[in-house]
């Protein structure tokens, strides 16, 4: 986003109904690259066996559309407004529908990543630059409205992307978890070619901030690639050489991870160091770091960033210990999360009731705590015999506190910002949340994963005690290298079946690869399930708990929110229309 907002003067497409009609095409971008966050969430379980992926590849797919947003908001933002919004949104439509196009077609594990990465710098484009247009087009109640439609449109289609998800991925395939973008991207185009003008940022700084973009691109990227290939190539000694681009980690005592999070670490504080000095000489930067020192800004941009991380999570490992223990199709793991987007719908409309009878504070504080509620009993309930009805109970009051706090909280990060700083400080707010959900994919994966692998293993020893050692360290192996969907191939073993999932393992040993070949084996394989999926439950019990631990952090943050009253936010609005800044 710019430094300062400057507004064009209204066209054609900012009066009348075609103002409304382009704000349902900025809608239908908005809703693409938000279904697409969460729609591959029930989807995965079957990506993993249709393309014999590892558990590792399973949370880069998700992490990385993620990441890649984050890194790019700020940057593609401030770009749009200097050069044009819908011209950048509608380069990010195109970017987004083709890159969609790839990821359907996808033949490999690394093919489907890359078209993930493409797709995060397509929604990069598209959602600051929504934000900007519809700035422009609007004023006084009517913007306040339009932005109404279009938070409700982010949250109502967060919440709706795992059923159709799920719905697309029994009935149709996976592939088309993608595919459907693409109709979607043609509408908007045509949309907001008739229907939406050019606009700019006229007052505007020129500049740029290459700096600052490898620092928050490479800090990002080397701390989440630390957390999710800690297991694969070891926390500390090295498990496996790693190398890239024929460049090989030298060192045969300590593993490349540790190097990696102190790089991100280190590329994160040097980002913010840079960005202060740019912009105590005057310099264009990405990130203004005084912001923070607004303390609505700073506990608000805090308690959501923690918050994300407990709720992505949670996303990222329910729906594969439902499709993986429970042995749900991906649409009925869809109707399962029902109950939350329903929970989210009831709770938008009481959000307001509560926040002007006891203030925004209130309201965040007590969805926060519903969160963690949800979260907790959720966790408590898995087991390897739990229905989806029941779990749908905890879900909505999950639900129910997803739409109090997220209704209220962007209101408050922004309420004690001067109202020509708020486009920096809307774009910042988005950059977080999109920062928290790629961490509590990366961190929740692996505590998920590890504690899978470690659990099935002993488990597995314990359960098969006279076993081939070699072929119970296969069936972990597959476990670990399925993120556990491996269990309906346990289920009910074939060679053929059990075999199919081997390609996952990538070169097995020969004492290994014998075991495909022993009846003894094959006839033992249903005795594994059980203790795999008592590993699998005490797994997402733990990533469970984790996620509600940073909720409930959260809920600690949020009571240092600065109390604002009805009348002051009202005002702080009004002041923002009249600087031509959201609400």
């Amino acid at each position: 986003m710019s430094q300062a907002q400057g507004a064009a003067a209204p066209s054609m497409h900012t009066t009348g109904r075609g103002r409304w009609i382009g704000l349902a095409m900025l809608s239908v971008g908005v809703a693409m690259i938000i279904v697409d966050a969460t729609i591959v969430n029930v989807a995965v379980p079957s990506i993993i066996r249709d393309l014999k992926l590892d558990s590792t590849t399973a949370e880069w797919i998700n992490t990385v559309y993620a990441l890649v947003f984050a890194a790019l908001l700020v940057t593609v933002g401030r770009i749009g407004d200097v050069w044009g919004r819908r011209r950048m949104y509608l380069i990010g439509l195109v970017t987004f529908g083709g890159a969609s196009v790839l990821a359907g077609a996808a033949p490999t594990g690394d093919l489907l990543v890359a078209a993930r990465v493409v797709q995060g710098i397509g929604g990069a484009m598209i959602l600051p630059s929504t934000q900007s247009i519809l700035n422009t087009n609007f004023r006084g109640r009517d913007r306040a409205i339009a932005f109404g439609i279009w938070g409700a449109t982010i949250g109502g289609m967060a919440a709706v992307g795992p059923l159709l998800g799920g719905w697309l991925t029994t009935y149709l395939t996976w592939r088309w978890a993608f595919f459907i973008n693409v109709p979607v991207a043609v509408v908007a185009v045509l949309g907001v070619l008739r229907y939406i003008g050019e606009s700019k940022d006229e007052d505007a700084k020129a500049g740029v901030d290459p700096v600052g973009f490898l620092l928050i691109t490479l800090g990002l990227g080397a701390f989440v690639f630390g957390l999710i290939e800690g297991r694969t190539y070891g926390w500390w000694a090295p498990t496996r050489p790693f190398s890239v681009l024929g460049w090989g980690w030298p060192s045969d005592a300590v593993s490349i991870i540790p190097f990696a999070l102190v790089l991100g670490l280190l590329g994160l504080v040097l980002f913010i160091v840079v960005e202060h000095r740019r912009s105590r000489s005057g310099k264009f930067f990405l990130f203004d770091v005084d912001l923070w020192l607004y303390p609505a800004f700073r506990y608000g941009n805090l308690a959501g960033t923690i918050v994300s991380l407990g709720e992505f999570g949670l996303l990222f490992a329910l729906p594969l210990f439902l499709q993986g223990v429970i042995g749900y199709s991906a649409f009925e793991t869809g109707l399962v999360f029902l109950s939350l987007a329903v929970g989210s719908f009831f709770a938008a409309p009481m959000a307001a009731r509560i926040a002007h009878t006891w203030g925004p504070r209130r309201a965040v504080t007590l969805g926060m705590g519903l969160e963690a509620v949800g979260i907790i009993s959720t966790s408590l309930l898995v087991s390897t015999t739990v229905s989806g009805f029941l779990l749908a109970v905890p879900l909505f009051v999950y639900g129910v506190g997803v739409g109090l706090a997220t209704a209220q909280l962007t209101s408050i990060v922004l309420s004690d910002v001067p109202a020509q700083r708020s486009g920096l400080a809307s774009g910042a707010n988005s950059t977080m949340r999109q920062v928290g959900s790629a961490l509590g994919i990366a961190i929740l994966g692996t505590i998920l994963f590890a504690t899978l692998v470690n659990g099935s293993e002993s488990n597995l020893k314990a359960a098969l005690p006279d076993a081939n050692p070699a072929c119970v360290s296969l069936v972990t192996t597959l476990v670990d290298e399925t993120a556990g969907q491996i269990l309906p191939a346990l289920r009910n073993p074939t060679a053929g079946a059990a075999a199919d999932f081997s390609g996952a393992a990538g070169s097995l040993p020969p004492d290994q690869v014998a075991c495909f070949r022993d009846p003894a084996f094959l006839a033992a394989l249903p005795r594994t399930v059980q203790p795999i999926e008592t590993a699998f439950v005490d797994a997402t019990r733990l990533a469970g708990f984790v996620a509600s631990g940073f909720v409930l952090v959260g809920v600690v943050l949020s009571l240092f929110l600065p109390v604002v009253a009805q009348a002051e936010r009202e005002s702080v609005e009004g002041a923002r229309e009249a600087e031509g800044t959201p609400a």
